[in-house]
């Protein structure tokens, strides 16, 4: 960690757009911090930790409302999984909802559903469409993983957040708001004890129960699927405004990002689709202090989508531009490390983030390692679907 203006930072090398972001945020907020794995966003840093002491920031929580992760240890020992890996990965794309505006061909239904909060003009007309895609996993870095851990055992990983409803919920107030357009403008603050301050934070909250639901939806059925029991859970937000105490003040913490990392807190973080993924849980430091108990939710892009898709022949899926990944580079690599993938384009390809032990490292002083996790089998949204939203 390393202090520029008063603002702990974390990784290396930094990025000059994140921290050119996360000076503009600490111009209103009483404490900003910046994760290892950070990198530009809009208005806010990924990877960026801002507190207010009464506003809350809608371009701080971002489009995609509670992204978040769960991770299921199971019974069924990591050998049978790998033994029919061809097979469980076919099964998974094929019952699975992968995609931008898919629905669920399984109806789900949930006691959500009832909440008050439906009847507000932010997401009364949102409710249908949220009930179709409750369960569905998403596209750009959203995914559906096996693991191995040190163990021998399976664990099941997920990472995606409240789909539709978020990103229309998050377009809603931003607009109303008066938000500007643009990467590099100053973050939306609206007053938590105003009209709008006080409806944003109720869609918030009910995203995020969307977004739970949808991921423990998901786990079940992979858990059933497989035959396996569920021995354990790990589940949290990394896109999402708590209110918490920090040296004495009530703050309204926004984690854009960032996974909460408080002493004894777990927390399921993951890397690129040939990487390791881990299991830790936070400790209490100084450095604890300073990220107001936060901690990476990745490893971190190192090169831009469109950088990675280049120009591509889609009917032979060859990269024609220097420097892009192709989909046999991106094989080659999930080969090596003997991962089944399904769907996944080469914008997601591991040449594209940064390493995650390297990233973690960084955070050694803060977080606890408590189980390594090998990808066994990926599934992600195909190549060949189109979305404006990702991350």
């Amino acid at each position: 960690m390393e202090f520029i203006d008063n603002i702990p930072i974390w990784g290396n090398p930094i990025d000059d757009g994140a921290l050119r972001q996360i000076r503009n945020c600490a111009k209103d907020a009483d404490h900003v911090a910046l994760m290892a794995d950070h990198h530009k966003g809009y208005a806010v840093p990924i990877g960026g930790v801002v507190a207010y002491s009464d506003q809350i920031s809608p371009s701080g929580v971002g489009y995609d409302i509670a992204c978040g992760n769960k991770a299921v240890l199971t019974d069924l020992p990591a050998a049978e999984v790998r033994r029919n890996i061809s097979m469980i990965m076919d099964d998974i794309w094929k019952r699975l909802s992968f995609g931008m505006g898919q629905k669920n061909d399984q109806r789900v239904d949930h006691e959500l559903f009832d909440d008050p909060t439906w009847s507000m003009a932010a997401v009364a007309p949102l409710k249908k469409t949220a009930r179709e895609q409750l369960g569905t996993i998403g596209s750009g870095n959203h995914y559906v993983d096996l693991f191995e851990d040190e163990l021998g055992r399976t664990w099941i990983g997920v990472h995606f957040g409240s789909r539709g409803l978020g990103h229309k919920t998050a377009t809603f107030f931003l607009k109303a708001g008066g938000a500007k357009d643009g990467m590099d403008v100053d973050p939306l603050l609206l007053p938590v004890n105003s009209d709008l301050g006080t409806d944003y934070l109720a869609c918030m909250n009910l995203a995020g129960r969307y977004a739970y639901a949808g991921r423990d939806w998901v786990c079940a059925e992979l858990a059933r699927m497989l035959g396996a029991g569920i021995v354990d859970e790990v589940h949290n937000h990394h896109n999402f405004a708590w209110r918490e105490r920090h040296e004495g003040r009530d703050l309204w913490v926004v984690r854009k990002g960032a996974t909460p990392a408080f002493p004894g807190q777990r927390g399921f973080v993951g890397g690129s689709m040939g990487d390791i993924s881990v299991i830790l849980e936070g400790v209490e430091s100084d450095e604890g202090k300073h990220s107001l108990y936060s901690t990476v939710h990745g490893a971190g892009r190192v090169m831009s989508r469109t950088a990675a898709r280049g120009k591509i022949n889609w009917r032979t899926g060859e990269s024609l531009s220097p420097g892009a990944i192709s989909r046999e580079m991106m094989m080659a690599w999930i080969r090596r490390e003997g991962v089944e993938l399904r769907g996944a384009g080469t914008d997601e390809s591991p040449h594209c983030y940064k390493r995650l032990p390297e990233v973690l490292a960084h955070h050694a002083a803060s977080v606890r390692i408590l189980h390594t996790l090998t990808p066994i089998g990926v599934a992600m949204a195909g190549e060949d679907v189109v979305d404006p939203y990702k991350d």
